[in-house]
C-alpha cells in the first residue's frame, strides 16, 4: 500500500496520450494520461471508460453530443459507444479503466499503446 502524489506522477512524463498506470483496483487501472489535440474516434466493445479531468478542459465527442469536461468533472463512457477525446490546450487526465482496454479500442494506429507503464 502506498499513496499517491499525482502532481509528482504527472511530473515524470511529458508525452501526449500514452497513459502511465499509477494503481491499480480490483480488474482495473488508474491511469494518468496528458493530452493534446485530437485523439483517434474508436470504442470500446468490453469496457465502460472513465475519464477524470485533473487540470484543463477536455471535450469528448459523441456522435449525438459533445460532453466538455473541466478540472474536477468526470464522465463515463458506457461499452460501445464511439467517442474522440479532443483537448485544444493541454489536459491531465485520471482514467479508470478495465486491464483489458486498449487506448485506443477497436482502432489500431500509431498511438495504440499496448504495453503500459507503470510509474
Amino acid at each position: 500500500m502506498e499513496k499517491v502524489n499525482i502532481s509528482a506522477k504527472l511530473n515524470t512524463f511529458n508525452e501526449y496520450w500514452n497513459p502511465k498506470i499509477v494503481g491499480d483496483i480490483n480488474e482495473s487501472y488508474v491511469k494518468l494520461a496528458k493530452l493534446k489535440g485530437e485523439f483517434v474516434w474508436h470504442m470500446h466493445e468490453n469496457e465502460d471508460e472513465m475519464f477524470m479531468v485533473i487540470s484543463g478542459k477536455l471535450v469528448i465527442r459523441l456522435h449525438a453530443e459533445d460532453i466538455t469536461l473541466n478540472e474536477g468533472e468526470f464522465f463515463i463512457i458506457p461499452r460501445g459507444i464511439e467517442h474522440m477525446p479532443v483537448a485544444e490546450e493541454e489536459v491531465h487526465v485520471m482514467l479508470l479503466e478495465p486491464k483489458t482496454t486498449l487506448n485506443t479500442g477497436n482502432v489500431k494506429n500509431e498511438r495504440t499503446v499496448e504495453v503500459l507503464e507503470k510509474i
